[in-house]
Parts: C-alpha cells; sequence; structure tokens
C-alpha cells in the first residue's frame, strides 16, 4: 500500500511535464490514415490537451468561405466483438460525424462537396479501446476493445475507454494539405470487464474534439 501511495504521488508530481503515461499519441500508433507524419509536433489544443499537430505556416482562412466534412470512418475498418458491437461502433462514427458538423458550422457555412474556396475537412476514428484503470500503461490496438479480465480481492477493477483519432484540412480545389492532427481522448470508465462499450461512453471525446477544431479554426483565422 504504501509502494503504491509513492507512486501515485510521484505521477501526480510528474503530470505537469510527461504523466505517468503519454497523453500523445506516438508515432508507433499511428494508422496510416495520414499521408505524411513527419511534420507532426507536439502541442495543446485550444482546451489544454496534448495532442500531435502541423499547420502549413502559409495558410491563409481568408481565402476559403466554406467547409465541407467528409463522411466521418473508422481506420483501419473495425470487426465488431461482443463487447463493441456493431451498434456502438455505428453510434460513435455517426456522433463524430454530427459533431464536427455542428461545431463548424457555428462560423463557416457547410458545404455540398469540395471545390474552390471551400476547406476539406477528413476525419477518421483509429482506435478504441478500453484498459483496467490503474493497473498498466495504455496498450493500443487499432479499434479493438481490450478487455483484460482482473479480478482482485476487490472485486473487478474498473475499464478505462479510450479513442483515438486523425485528421486533416485539405485545399478543395487542389487537395493540398493544410493542416493535421493526432491525438486521443479518455471517455467514461466501464464498471467492469463484461460491461458492453456504448457511444455515450465516448460522446464526451468527440464533443471535446469538435469543439477544439472549432477554436482552432477561429484562433488560426485570427492570427493567433
Amino acid at each position: 500500500m504504501k509502494l503504491r501511495l509513492t507512486v501515485s504521488t510521484l505521477c501526480i508530481a510528474l503530470i505537469g511535464m510527461a504523466g505517468c503515461a503519454s497523453k500523445v499519441t506516438p508515432p508507433e500508433e499511428y494508422s496510416g490514415f495520414l499521408s505524411d507524419y513527419s511534420h507532426l509536433k507536439q502541442a495543446q489544443s485550444p482546451s489544454g490537451a496534448e495532442v500531435m499537430r502541423w499547420v502549413d505556416p502559409q495558410l491563409d482562412l481568408s481565402r476559403y468561405h466554406a467547409v465541407y466534412i467528409e463522411p466521418t470512418q473508422f481506420y483501419p475498418k473495425p470487426q465488431a466483438t461482443a463487447k463493441i458491437p456493431e451498434s456502438t461502433l455505428r453510434g460513435i462514427n455517426d456522433y463524430y460525424n454530427l459533431a464536427l458538423k455542428r461545431e463548424l458550422a457555428k462560423s463557416l457555412p457547410l458545404a455540398q462537396g469540395p471545390g474552390p474556396g471551400v476547406i476539406v475537412l477528413r476525419a477518421a476514428i483509429t482506435a478504441v479501446s478500453s484498459k483496467t484503470e490503474g493497473l498498466k500503461p495504455y496498450e493500443y490496438i487499432p479499434v479493438a476493445l481490450l478487455a483484460a479480465a482482473v479480478s482482485t480481492g476487490a472485486g473487478i477493477r474498473d475499464q478505462e475507454t479510450t479513442l483515438g483519432t486523425e485528421a486533416q484540412l485539405l485545399d478543395g480545389a487542389s487537395g493540398k494539405v493544410l493542416a493535421q492532427v493526432v491525438r486521443k481522448g479518455t471517455g467514461k470508465p466501464l464498471s467492469n470487464d463484461s460491461q458492453v462499450m456504448k457511444a455515450d461512453d465516448v460522446k464526451n471525446v468527440m464533443d471535446g474534439w469538435a469543439s477544439d477544431m472549432h477554436q482552432s479554426y477561429l484562433k488560426l483565422k485570427s492570427g493567433k
């Protein structure tokens, strides 16, 4: 118990620096959805989350008058399981698509397709996972629910839900990449290793992503 308290104290002390587990997606977890990861740098989103991001230094948002949001997708394509059924996958994907449209429509009209003066947003869910809270570091399998059953004298430990995303902004006429981001987030914990994950468990993650996308647009447009 004393050792556990010591480790917890160290984690809290270091959280302002690197934290006890990586807050950003490391290169070995990149899905291949983006065409080029070489320019990504660690940065903070408008909400303060740690992300990997790149923005074209020559980007001029005044040239764009609308945004086209491609239908969001899973990458790579997932296989439904008992703990992450097709209904959950469909719900996650549908909600992410709606959240992005809801937030970006606050500043830009939604276009029906790419074209001159249109920004294209292409986004994918690249990981859906769960890990046993407080037991081991973040584990990653693309679009898979990790549900290792870990029983202790106090019972089954909670399962932490995690989502990953990769997204890029493109010029609607030329297809040139304007900006890219890779990030992950933690949703509601599952009560045990047998609980089925639902889209509602990670809606807060997708709301945060969509809001940050909009706030990033506003910051870039203002030149901040």
